[in-house]
């Protein structure tokens, strides 16, 4: 049985934007919406709080205006309120427990502050059970869609192709849940999968003087040989296998592979340009101070434009 997807907003556009993708992504999966504000007393109320209201009734009017601008724009969408007095973390990890993923606004690129590097965000991707989205401010129904050649109405957005997902992977830990993830997102959006793998070629010392540096074919002229064409080879293959039971799951989705020696960031930003959807993973067996998100996916948060799921596997 389908659960919940669950958004949290606390008064920003980040939040508002995570709103509406939140309500997109529930009615592509058919479920609902529950739309959670935390607040918590202060000794002195807060300085952006009107002095004719209190923590209380600012938190009540907050709620309200997000779950007012969702209903508008979604108006057939089941949408629950839930205003919690409690710590903003407990909170939505409380929500989202047994929710579908969990949806979040993130700041700017680049930003160095906020959602992205801030103790909610953090703390909230590296600890949440559940896929965690997070969407910029600015991003709208139209942005997960390929452009219009003369233009599109908004009710013809639903009608526009999907802009494609991206999965980032690792062949040397494939993951079942994150590949689950990215494959489910493409089918329902009716659009191409692409699966981005970067990998690094080891460090090899230089052949001792007596080794030979070239080999020479039969009746042909001496060889070069290539360590990194054959890894390249090598690690095609791999993602191939990798991929092919989830081919053959969804053979309604398109699949491109791209293979690429360097560095896993650069490769996905550049993936990711005309993306609607990133997806990477986040390893829960990973309890290190700091490092609850891993580098590349802490990385590609800041970087990356498109709303990029983070899912939680072993």
């Amino acid at each position: 049985m389908p659960h919940d997807i669950v958004v949290g907003v606390d008064g920003s556009a980040e939040g508002l934007a995570a709103a509406h993708w939140a309500a997109q992504e529930a009615q592509r999966r058919g479920t609902g919406l529950t739309v959670v504000h935390a607040w918590h007393r202060h000794a002195r109320p807060a300085p952006y709080i009107p002095m004719d209201s209190n923590e209380h009734n600012w938190a009540e009017q907050l709620l309200r205006e997000a779950v007012r601008s969702v209903r508008a724009a979604h108006p057939g969408l089941r949408i629950t309120d839930r205003l919690v007095c409690d710590a903003t973390v407990t909170a939505l990890l409380a929500a989202s427990a047994d929710a579908d993923l969990l949806a979040l606004g993130s700041l700017g690129l680049g930003a160095l502050s906020g959602f992205v590097t801030g103790s909610v965000s953090q703390r909230v991707v590296g600890r949440s059970a559940r896929p965690v989205v997070l969407v910029r401010a600015g991003r709208g129904a139209a942005d997960e869609h390929l452009p219009a050649t003369d233009g599109v109405a908004p009710e013809e957005i639903p009608t526009t192709p999907y802009r494609r997902v991206v999965l980032g992977l690792r062949t040397d830990r494939p993951c079942d849940e994150l590949i689950e993830f990215a494959f489910d997102a493409a089918r329902r959006r009716d659009t191409g999968l692409r699966v981005v793998h970067a990998f690094r070629t080891p460090f090899r010392p230089a052949p001792a003087a007596s080794a030979p540096l070239v080999t020479v074919a039969p009746e042909g002229p001496a060889l070069v040989p290539q360590p990194r064409a054959r890894m390249l080879a090598d690690e095609e293959r791999t993602l191939t296998a990798v991929l092919r039971p989830w081919r053959e799951k969804y053979p309604t989705v398109p699949v491109t592979e791209t293979v690429t020696e360097g560095r896993a960031t650069v490769a996905l930003v550049r993936a990711t340009r005309n993306a609607g959807l990133l997806v990477v993973g986040r390893r829960t067996a990973d309890h290190r101070v700091g490092a609850h998100t891993g580098p590349v996916t802490h990385a590609v948060l800041h970087h990356v434009g498109c709303p990029v799921a983070v899912v939680p596997h072993d």
